[in-house]
């Protein structure tokens, strides 16, 4: 199962792991194309590169995942894209304090928080990003 397949607002946990595993994989290819673009002096400086650029990325799909899903079952509104917003800006949040700057905070919050938010009124009003067009 997709993580759009989930019912919005149920199955928190799944929902999380899906958002978690997709956030690990971003992150493991992030730090791979850093590791090329800016090579490392040591295995150690390069280890430690990956490691931190793939658990940020990680961490950030999980508060995203989570904070999407208990949003719609606090607000008790499961398909509202304001629980994207609020998914998104969180995961914004944590990169403000990761990189210690209220300024990055603020503007990832917005940032993450619009796309995410676009990206459900996309899926709840059957965008398409690529296809055949439509005549």
């Amino acid at each position: 199962m997709g993580y759009w397949d989930l019912e919005e607002g149920k199955e928190c946990a799944e929902k999380t792991w899906i958002t978690t595993k997709l956030g690990t994989a971003l992150g493991l290819v992030g730090s791979a194309y850093h590791i090329v673009l800016f090579q490392p002096e040591t295995a150690i400086e390069a280890l430690q590169r990956a490691a931190s650029g793939t658990v940020t990325m990680a961490s950030l799909g999980a508060i995203f995942g989570l904070a999407t899903c208990v949003s719609a079952q606090v607000r008790d509104s499961p398909d509202d894209p304001l629980n994207y917003f609020i998914g998104g800006c969180s995961s914004g949040i944590f990169l403000g304090a990761r990189t210690h700057s209220a300024i990055t905070g603020t503007a990832a919050c917005f940032g993450l928080g619009t796309v995410a938010m676009l990206t459900k009124i996309g899926k709840m009003e059957g965008w398409k990003l690529s296809g055949p067009p439509e005549l």
